[in-house]
């Protein structure tokens, strides 16, 4: 059993030794801890750990607080071969550091279901825009860019942008029922046209490239035998899109129209434009993106287009790109989608983590300077310090007793103000608050830089 050394302040060390009792057992391994002479270890530099810490012998690994700064060739240079890493930034952090209690992810991370992004409006954008906006999607994960054309009009110099995107690197396909838009960009690359009926079913030969088939009718499918028939014929290949219809509008019905596509073509490829439901739902899409993918991965459809028009989806892309990662795994490893993609958990944190009342009131009469320690668990603000221990839920109430134990300059009354507000977002939304490091926003979510009192 691997023997381990965890290096901590004096604050920290009861708590710690908790944490350590219990994880031990469940995680494998035997500890110590090496207390450092310091409040808060944090506030240690490696090379201040180094000269302040033995030489550890007899251990496998040695662990030091994730908030410690410095360089780690510090430790090769004064204690040799001994394993050094920094540890989580908070140790109620460790069950997850040593893997205990966690969903397996081996082998987590492949998809089968590709991404397209629509740039909607196209002809209307500068190409300049457009190939901005093109980048920005490949880098959130998307696999092919989507010109999303005008209905009116003919798009003439379509063919100049789709060169320009591929020229990039890009994968393009077109979002247009004209045919002569549709040659146009067949012709300067686009692999895929978005989408044909009858209206325009015949020109599809002429393309040389694959297109999505969609019924004339949506709610009965009707047309659809017959457009995938002519296709069949002029050697065209395709996807199906059955259509999905907005909340109100027949999303029950649609969803049930891909199940049908799929009895009746159990082979064939299949689109779905999640859009449709996201852009048109007052609801963070995030979620939404799950589930509609939830339903293609198990239906088999390998293709999703999505848009990013209005605010509550301008992340889709990303979203996507990490909700295919989950079903798939979730599919194929036959196993719950839970405990697994932490980054698509945005507005709440994944699991709450509390010191509790007792080890605050522990950690209070412990504490030997004037700096205050916040924190936020159970709906109260805890303010401490070694001349008090105030709790509350108005953190003005809150600032106006610390004014009458303290002095506070204006530049600190900033400081306690911002972490005030972070604490009580916290505890609103059911997040976990630690001073001085950015809430928790899933991968949304932007590091603070450090900024002390």
């Amino acid at each position: 059993m691997p023997r381990i050394l965890f290096v901590t302040g004096k604050l920290a060390e009861p708590a710690l030794r908790r944490q350590l009792a219990e994880l031990s057992a469940r995680a494998g391994f035997e500890y110590a801890v090496a207390v450092l002479p310091i409040t808060v270890a944090a506030l240690a530099t490696t090379p201040w750990i180094v000269r302040h810490l033995e030489r550890p012998a007899g251990f496998d690994r040695v662990v030091v607080p994730g908030l410690c700064q410095g360089e780690f060739d510090v430790f090769a240079q004064a204690w040799g071969a001994t394993a050094v890493e920094r540890g989580p930034k908070d140790l109620r952090e460790l069950p997850e550091f040593f893997g205990a209690g966690q969903s397996e992810r081996e082998n987590y991370g492949a998809y089968d279901i590709s991404i397209l992004a629509e740039i909607n409006s196209a002809p209307r954008i500068s190409l300049a825009d457009i190939l901005s906006q093109a980048r920005k999607a490949r880098a959130d994960g998307a696999d092919v860019i989507d010109l999303g054309c005008d209905p009116a009009g003919t798009w003439e110099k379509i063919g100049d942008t789709v060169r320009a995107l591929r020229d990039e690197g890009l994968r393009v396909s077109i979002d247009s029922m004209n045919p002569r838009e549709a040659e146009l960009g067949a012709r300067a690359g686009a692999e895929l046209v978005l989408s044909v009926n009858q209206s325009n079913r015949a020109a599809a030969k002429n393309w040389g490239c694959a297109v999505v088939a969609i019924p004339d009718e949506p709610a009965t499918l009707g047309g659809l035998a017959e457009t995938v028939e002519v296709l069949d014929k002029d050697g065209v290949p395709f996807r199906i899109d059955p259509v999905l219809e907005p909340i109100g509008f027949g999303f029950a019905a649609a969803l049930g129209r891909y199940l049908e596509v799929r009895r009746r073509y159990p082979d064939a490829a299949m689109l779905m434009g999640v859009g449709n439901l996201t852009e048109l739902t007052d609801a963070d899409s995030a979620g939404t993106n799950v589930l509609l993918l939830g339903f293609c991965q198990e239906l088999g459809i390998r293709s999703v287009l999505t848009t990013e028009v209005i605010n509550w989806c301008k992340s889709s892309v990303r979203e996507l790109d990490l909700a295919r990662r989950l079903v798939h795994f979730a599919v194929t490893q036959k196993t719950l989608p839970k405990h697994v993609e932490p980054n698509l958990i945005l507005l709440r944190d994944p699991r709450l983590r509390a010191h509790g009342d007792k080890s605050l009131q522990e950690l209070a009469g412990l504490i030997a300077d004037k700096n205050f320690r916040i924190f936020a668990e159970g709906g109260i603000v805890h303010v401490l310090n070694s001349d008090m221990h105030l709790r509350g839920t108005d953190p003005f109430a809150l600032f106006k007793e610390m004014e009458k134990l303290a002095t506070i300059d204006s530049s600190h009354a900033f400081y306690l103000g911002y972490e005030m507000a972070k604490a009580i977002t916290a505890l609103t939304l059911g997040k976990n608050y630690v001073q001085d490091q950015a809430l928790r926003w899933g991968f949304l979510t932007v590091p603070e830089k450090p900024h002390p009192p």
